[in-house]
């Protein structure tokens, strides 16, 4: 079972990896301590020293993984200061930044059906409305959720020419 590939990607020697958005995102994001710092910042997390409580990171990698993130622009920094102690900053989270959601909370929902004990799950996703579960899926849309059988890969015709190697 996989994915067909369509059009220009039938050719798949045609198509330069250097432009694919999985890997440039992977590239930008993907290290392990990036991931626990929006994973925090999704659980509410904001200040320096949580980051650091929290990921179990030491405050050098922390600090130079916020500094990336928000050179990203997935975070914004904010100054705030404790009565007696020196100005510091918050970490609040872009809309860019959100929108990483559903590729973290896919992360986390595949960590549990996969990696926990059977029958058990650290967390739970709720819609806070109604209390239902929250599935991250594939949906097409007309609301129907997507199998990996039911999803072509086709090469946007407009960056065609820009993506593809000269042959």
């Amino acid at each position: 079972m996989h994915t067909s590939f369509e059009g220009e990607l039938g050719d798949r020697s045609a198509w330069a990896l250097e432009h694919c958005s999985i890997a440039m995102t992977m590239d930008a994001i993907g290290q392990r301590s990036s991931i626990l710092i929006l994973r925090e910042a999704f659980y509410g997390i904001t200040r320096f020293d949580d980051f650091v409580r929290f990921t179990q990171g030491s405050e050098a990698n922390v600090a130079v993984r916020l500094k990336h993130l928000t050179g990203l622009g997935l975070f914004t920094k904010h100054p705030y200061q404790d009565h007696g102690k020196r100005t510091r900053y918050e970490y609040v989270l872009t809309d860019k930044g959100s929108d990483l959601l559903p590729a973290l909370f896919a992360l986390l929902q595949w960590g549990d059906n996969y990696l926990q004990p059977e029958g058990t799950r650290p967390l739970r996703l709720e819609e806070r409305a109604t209390g239902e579960p929250v599935r991250i899926v594939a949906r097409g849309a007309s609301g129907t959720d997507l199998s990996l059988n039911d999803i072509a890969i086709i090469m946007d015709s407009n960056r065609a020419s820009a993506l593809t190697k000269n042959v």
